[in-house]
């Protein structure tokens, strides 16, 4: 993993956000939707699929949220990324990237309806990957998590989930 630092990260973040015309995302990160099937799902309530490409930087996170449909995230570039879950009263740690080490994996699926948010696992640092959800994502299906919220289901992750709260 090449990693660039100092004005280079910060240039290549730019580069990024412009040349994939990246927007804030409501959880955090930036992301531009890349593809939306055109084919309806059977019930004709949603797309079969859609992907985005998702930017985080070491200053913002992908807060807890959680979609009703699966989701596969791919590294493409960067630090890798620690994809943090909370499920059956529990917490996990899933690391994203190319390094190959430590359990680290290029891919990595996320289950639907799981509570799951992310953050860059080097410091001064950035990380590119996609996001494809089958049946495709929609916001009406999306579900952003308040600390109060969580703190109610999971009493012994106090610290992650104020990390990854708004």
């Amino acid at each position: 993993m090449d990693l660039l630092s100092g004005q280079d990260q910060s240039n290549r973040i730019d580069v990024l956000i412009d040349t994939l015309k990246l927007e804030k995302h409501p959880e955090g990160g930036f992301y531009s939707e890349t593809y939306r099937s055109t084919q309806s799902t059977a019930n004709k309530e949603g797309v079969l699929m859609t992907s985005i490409y998702f930017l985080l930087t070491s200053e913002n996170v992908s807060n807890f949220h959680k979609i009703s449909n699966d989701e596969l995230w791919f590294h493409h570039e960067g630090s890798p990324i620690v994809i943090h879950t909370l499920q059956d009263e529990m917490h996990k740690e899933y690391i994203l990237g190319k390094s190959y080490k430590e359990a680290c994996s290029p891919q990595h699926l996320v289950k639907g309806n799981t509570i799951f948010g992310s953050a860059v696992l080097e410091p001064n640092s950035y990380a590119l990957v996609s996001c494809v959800v089958s049946p495709g994502f929609e916001f009406k299906d999306f579900k952003l998590f308040s600390y109060d919220e969580l703190i109610k289901e999971f009493p012994n992750e106090k610290e992650i989930i104020k990390r990854l709260t708004p």
